[in-house]
């Protein structure tokens, strides 16, 4: 039988951490993503600049774990947002539109508490394979 579930991973998104969690899992036809935080891939260190930036970063984190799972950005329907501040919300906006392609996949967006290594944002997606 085959399995119900298989791991994705790949070096052009920064490494889970080990035993914890995958990059995403593939399963029923779907990919889901883990959240990713805008951190650099080689260096494993959060990348400067403001939300703008690390919003980019954590889509581009997002696009190479689903490119490694066999599907792409335009087959995402459902992202949810963590942000540490809705006072970001509009700045991360302006980046997060020019993704996704002509329809735009269901989403979430809050505002939590913290966020790993203290960053300002964090983004999870599902999307079909």
């Amino acid at each position: 039988m085959a399995p119900v579930k298989e791991a994705v991973l790949t070096d052009k998104a920064p490494k889970p951490l080990p035993g914890i969690y995958s990059q995403a899992i593939k399963a029923g036809g779907l990919v889901f993503v883990s959240g990713a935080v805008p951190m650099d891939p080689e260096t494993l260190q959060l990348i400067p600049g403001d939300i703008q930036a690390h919003t980019h970063q954590c889509i581009k984190n997002l696009k190479a774990i689903l490119e490694a799972a066999g599907t792409t950005i335009e087959n995402v329907v459902k992202v949810n947002v963590f942000l540490a501040s809705m006072d970001d919300f509009a700045k991360m906006n302006e980046v997060y539109m020019t993704y996704w392609g002509d329809v735009k996949p269901c989403r979430t967006c809050v505002a939590v508490k913290t966020l790993p290594l203290n960053t300002d944002v964090e983004i999870e997606c599902t999307a079909v394979l």
